[in-house]
């Protein structure tokens, strides 16, 4: 039920991560499926090092875009990739390692991209911190103001 917004093309999920996420992508993934969430998956698809810039920048510029609602990104710590998500130009990813910052992510700074970290978070914990994301709607208000100033420091350095 309040994953009906998340139906249609429109909405679509952007997921990512690099090779210390591969595993915790693989069970958000399966979660996905079963929760009928649609999504692009911008990989990385094999347990090879790689490097969590390359897929914060795709999962970030698919979000920004427009392409995709949100994205869910995951490395190790889930930082990394979260920082090289920050510098796209539109995306607001908070890492998150439980559920209350997750809530608050959405609720207050309308983040559009959540970052978790594998080697932090297990898959159970990372399940929930997903669905709270997900189902999280911005607040508005007092936080929109708040919000557009942030988006304004991007305004301001180009």
């Amino acid at each position: 039920m309040f994953y009906a917004h998340l139906r249609g093309e429109e909405s679509m999920i952007a997921i990512g991560s690099d090779h210390a996420g591969f595993g915790l992508k693989a069970e958000i993934s399966k979660y996905l499926e079963r929760k009928g969430i649609e999504f692009k998956d911008f990989g990385t698809f094999t347990e090879d090092s790689t490097d969590y810039p390359d897929y914060g920048e795709a999962v970030g510029k698919a979000v920004a875009s427009g392409e995709c609602e949100k994205g869910i990104l995951i490395c190790g710590t889930g930082v990394g990739i979260g920082i090289a998500a920050n510098k796209v130009r539109g995306v607001r990813c908070a890492v998150c390692s439980e559920c209350y910052s997750a809530e608050m992510a959405r609720l207050h700074n309308n983040a559009n991209v959540i970052a978790i970290g594998e080697r932090v978070v297990g898959p159970g914990l990372a399940l929930k911190i997903v669905e709270t994301f997900l189902s999280t709607e911005f607040e508005g208000g007092r936080h929109a103001r708040r919000v557009s100033k942030i988006m304004a420091i991007e305004d301001r350095q180009h």
